[in-house]
């Protein structure tokens, strides 16, 4: 085996997109070991026949222990996680990559510098997670002292992390989506104003009536004749069927990350979002195209900063 051979061992749709963009980006196959579910086969499946650069895909539930033991370097989608903690501190790999898991990027950051402690926000964590966050960190902490722990992100870390992260043996490389961008045929025709839909009412942030009264209060706006909503993945029946009965709307299918949806428009989108990581990640994948978030111009270019190539 390689002694660099990489791994993707990923839990999300997103975490399967940075996966792409990191092997395209070190121009080179990486293996995959995906969590089990729909979403991550269908992304699989379109990620695949736009050409990423991915080798065997193993679909897995719980730990995929054996194709961990044979690459030292894990490309790890979420490291909060309480099976990675637990695989880290009983395979120390080689190499650990840390690839985005959305907004939590930041947090993470913040932990790996020690600023918080190695919790996943706002979960009160217990049992065997908790024990093992210290011998995780120092599993991190060692493969950094050695240059051998690295971010590869889409958000802005901020000057200040950038730094200490640094210091502390760190090398963060930010991306653009340029692979995803690239590789995108033309998007299907979604009219020129689309809702994007959220999980909030999902997760107990938001009631449902609430969230319904801002869909509808965005579909109202002056002149807009068509309106399409792209559901979250983890959106119920219940809650995309109360979208359907609010008048001038469309829901469009979606069960792939909406990056994927979107890359390749080259006519102007307006976009409405509450909070999310898509306010980010859709501002490099739509760079160029003259659309808006939430009425907020998308910029069409893009300062380099850290170590991206």
């Amino acid at each position: 085996m390689d002694r660099d051979a990489a791994l993707a061992w990923v839990e999300s749709p997103l975490q399967l997109l940075g996966a792409a963009e990191w092997a395209a980006a070190h121009r080179t196959t990486v293996p995959v070991a995906g969590r089990l579910t729909p979403q991550m086969s269908e992304t699989a499946d379109l990620l695949l026949a736009r050409g990423a650069r991915f080798g065997e895909m193993a679909p897995y539930l719980g730990i995929p222990w054996t194709l961990l033991a044979q690459h030292p370097h894990w490309l790890v989608g979420d490291g909060f996680s309480g099976q990675f903690r637990l695989a880290a501190a009983i395979l120390r790999p080689r190499t650990l990559t840390f690839l985005d898991d959305g907004a939590i990027a930041v947090p993470f950051a913040d932990t790996l510098l020690q600023r918080r402690p190695y919790a996943r926000p706002h979960v009160t964590e217990k049992g065997l997670s908790k024990t093992l966050a210290p011998f995780a960190a120092e599993a991190i902490a060692r493969r950094a002292r050695s240059g051998s722990a690295h971010l590869f992100t889409a958000f802005d870390l901020g000057e200040d992390r950038m730094l200490a992260l640094s210091a502390r043996g760190f090398a963060v490389e930010q991306h653009r989506f340029a692979w995803t961008r690239a590789s995108a045929p033309a998007p299907a025709d979604l009219g020129t104003r689309v809702i994007l839909g959220s999980a909030r009412p999902i997760d107990g942030r938001m009631t449902r009536d609430a969230y319904l009264a801002w869909v509808a209060d965005v579909a109202g706006h002056p002149g807009s004749a068509r309106t399409t909503y792209l559901p979250h993945r983890r959106e119920t029946a219940e809650q995309l069927d109360a979208v359907r009965r609010l008048p001038g709307i469309t829901v469009a299918a979606a069960s792939v990350p909406v990056e994927l949806v979107l890359a390749g428009s080259t006519r102007p989108l307006a976009l409405h979002t509450l909070p999310s990581t898509t306010s980010t990640t859709l501002r490099l994948v739509l760079a160029g195209s003259g659309s808006t978030i939430n009425g907020e111009p998308v910029p069409t270019a893009h300062t380099r900063t850290g170590a991206e190539r």
